[in-house]
This record gives structure tokens, sequence and C-alpha cells, in this order.
């Protein structure tokens, strides 16, 4: 069954804030990942694209992805690496959770910051607490850059390059 990624709408946003209102999807997230949907989807900016993800036409979850350097809040700092880009995932539908949609979501925003926006690597930040999104991510070629503090969450940097994306055989 294969995962579309779109560009997400103000349709969207019942939906979304659906998917907030669920602890599990959001566990994950810590206590930086609040949006205001309403004002953020109308937003074109050139450094962020939010992306739901369909199977079927069904929107399942949402794809995030950021230029580290150029996204307004400097949340990776301004020393983040140059030409790297941010992604953050999740999966709101319960009945779409374990099923190998996220690892084709990730295969797609992939394709979108290397090949679409040039990036050479790829940063994310999960809990340090969530071992499960670490083990996830391990499996897709990233790798530990270290611990760090964002705001009130500890998070593990995690990274992946070009060449290890190539790699995998994913161009």
């Amino acid at each position: 069954m294969s995962v579309n990624l779109r560009n997400a709408t103000i349709e969207d946003v019942p939906v979304l804030e659906k998917w907030d209102e669920d602890e599990e999807a959001t566990s994950w997230g810590g206590d930086d990942d609040n949006y205001d949907w309403d004002y953020e989807l109308p937003r074109s900016v050139n450094w962020r694209e939010f992306l739901i993800a369909e199977v079927d036409s069904v929107p399942i979850g949402m794809v995030v992805i950021i230029d580290a350097l150029q996204e307004e809040s400097h949340y990776w700092g301004d020393n983040a690496p140059q030409n790297s880009w941010a992604i953050d995932i999740w999966i709101g539908e319960p009945m779409y959770r374990s099923k190998g949609h996220g690892t084709k979501m990730m295969e797609e925003a992939f394709k979108l910051c290397f090949v679409k926006h040039g990036a050479s690597s790829i940063v994310i930040d999960p809990l340090q607490s969530n071992q499960r999104a670490i083990a996830f991510y391990r499996r897709l070629g990233f790798e530990e850059v270290g611990p760090r503090r964002f705001g009130d969450d500890d998070c593990l940097v995690m990274s992946i390059g070009r060449a290890e994306f190539e790699t995998f055989g994913r161009e």
C-alpha cells in the first residue's frame, strides 16, 4: 500500500486538531511541537512544508520538513549545518500505526529533502525517552549526533547524510 504526501491546507485543520488531542500520536513530540494550524497553514514560507500523508486518499498522518538553518525560530540554532533539513513525522490515525506507513512517509520525506531541496543532511530530534522512535530512525540509517536539550525536552539529535541516503538505495 503506497503513501502519498500532499500539501496540508486549511481544510485539514479539523483532522490535525483531532490528532493533536491523541496522546499516543503527540507523546513523541515533547512540549515544543504545538502548532497554531489556523495561523501556520495559510503561511507560505520557503523553509518549511506541512504535508498530509494519505493512504487511499485517507489522511493518516503528518510530515513537516524544515530547513534547519533558515526556519524563523532558530530551533536548531544559528550553527545548524548548512543545507540541512529537519523532519517531524507522526501518524494520527491509530489503525494505521505499526503497519509500515511511517517508513514510507520517511522515504517520501527523504526524497523531498534530498532531491527537491538539495539537502546535504537531514536531522531529527526524538525524545531520549522514545526508544521506539530512536530504533525506527536507526533502521532508516540515521546515526546519533548526541543529546541536546530543546526547551524542556531532552532529545537525541540524529542525522543522515546524502551518501547514506544513496547507500540505502532511496534515490
